[in-house]
Parts: C-alpha cells; sequence; structure tokens
C-alpha cells in the first residue's frame, strides 16, 4: 500500500476532509495556477486523454474529482450526449459550474458533489469514465477504483490522467527541484495556502506510479490495463477496460 499523504498532517481529520478543505481554500485561485506553473501542459495532457475517449464513441462520460470542469469541458470534443461531473470540494465545483454557465453548456455538462468512494449512480451506467489527477487524493484508493468499475458498462473505457515522477537525468533532477521547492513556493505565495503545494509533490512521491498503478487497477477488475507516460515521465495516462 502507499504511504498516506495527508494536505494538514497535524489536523485530526480523515484525509478525504482535509482534501475537500484544502481545495475549497485554493479553488479561487486554482485553474491559474495549475495552467501557470505547469506552463500550459495540463491541456495538452487532457487533450491526450480526450482522443483515447473520443476513439470509443462514448454517449455517457463520467468525470471523478472533476474539480473546475477542466477535463468535463475538454470532453466535449468527444461528442457524448452527456457529461457528469462529481467532487468532494464544494469549492471547486462552484467554479466550475461558473465556467459551465459562461460557456452555455448546462445542457450537456452536470455537476454535482460525489464522492469517489461511494459514486452517486447506479451500476453500469457510463460508457467511459475520466480522472484528472485526482485518484491519488482518495482516501481510499482501492475503494475508488472498484466504484469506478461499478458505474461503467460493459466494454467501456476508462483514462486515468495522474503525475509521474521521471526517472531519468537530467529531466528527474530537474523536475525535482522544480516540484519540491519552486512550486511550492510559487503555489504559497497565489493561493495563499502553506500546505497546499506542498501536499502537492509529497503525494505524488507517496502515490502508488506506473505498475504498481496498474495492479490497483486490475485487482478492482479493470482489464487490458497499460500506461501511456508522458512529457519525459512527468506524468502517465492510465487506460483501461470494463
Amino acid at each position: 500500500m502507499s504511504k498516506q499523504i495527508k494536505p494538514y498532517q497535524h489536523s485530526g481529520e480523515s484525509k478525504k476532509e482535509q482534501v475537500a478543505d484544502m481545495f475549497n481554500k485554493i479553488a479561487f485561485k486554482y485553474d491559474f495556477l495549475n495552467h501557470f506553473l505547469s506552463l500550459n501542459i495540463d491541456k495538452i495532457w487532457r487533450n491526450k486523454v480526450v482522443r483515447i475517449i473520443t476513439d470509443k464513441k462514448p454517449e455517457r462520460i463520467l468525470d471523478v474529482a472533476t474539480g473546475t470542469a477542466d477535463m468535463a469541458i475538454a470532453l466535449l470534443k468527444a461528442n457524448p450526449f452527456r457529461i457528469d461531473g462529481i467532487d468532494i470540494s464544494a469549492g471547486m465545483l462552484e467554479v466550475g459550474k461558473n465556467k459551465i454557465e459562461q460557456k452555455k453548456l448546462t445542457n450537456k455538462i452536470f455537476l454535482q458533489t460525489g464522492d469517489a468512494e461511494a459514486i452517486p449512480f447506479d451500476d453500469n451506467t457510463f460508457d467511459a469514465l475520466t480522472v484528472a489527477f485526482g485518484v491519488r487524493n482518495f482516501d481510499n484508493l482501492d475503494k475508488g477504483l472498484s466504484e469506478m468499475y461499478r458505474v461503467m458498462k460493459e466494454q467501456s473505457i476508462c483514462a486515468v490522467l495522474e503525475f509521474t515522477m521521471p526517472t531519468k537525468f537530467p529531466v528527474k533532477q530537474f523536475y525535482k527541484f522544480y516540484f519540491l521547492f519552486v512550486l511550492p513556493f510559487l503555489g504559497k505565495i497565489f493561493s495563499k495556502d502553506d500546505s497546499a503545494y506542498a501536499y502537492l509533490p509529497e503525494s505524488v512521491k507517496a502515490f502508488s506510479q506506473r505498475n504498481k498503478f496498474i495492479e490497483h487497477m486490475e485487482n478492482a477488475g479493470f482489464k487490458n490495463c497499460k500506461y501511456k507516460s508522458l512529457s519525459f515521465g512527468i506524468a502517465a495516462i492510465y487506460i483501461a477496460d470494463k
């Protein structure tokens, strides 16, 4: 099992409660920081997920840990009938709902508060399911993956986008310096939260990556599990079928 890293180590709350609290605090700056600190590479990564999903021609998609709905909005390129998004952070969902209203997409994208470990949908509901930068925040990873599997239809596809730690020189050294020192410093200045952007690199380091994460997916029942490394190993897309 991966070591569990929490945003506020001295808090008595569960990881789930702390993660929700953290994202509520930084929601107003999340989109700016996400794009700024990643040099907009996160948009390229999401588009790669969209292309994978599009090949399956899904009619209904669930975006788990949807946050401010960037992934959900990008998934419109797959031309589904409907996209649902769930997240435990009310603050992030409020930002996402405002974006959806501004873009006049309220008839296509539907956001609601929801826990990945108790997804509020029936079995066999979705043709495709995505998670972007959310699985490492699950309190119980295996329970979350099992819930994801449950709500997917037979022969549907799951795509998980998540950070990984690069392993090759010099990317590994540069990334480690940026991730452990520059990112937390800038994140603290802009978000006014001392812990949020210190939690990010720590949670990535502690998370089950690459083949280890594939094992978790297979244990949940997923088939044909594989991953694609992105940007010299900075992130990965995990792809699996039900």
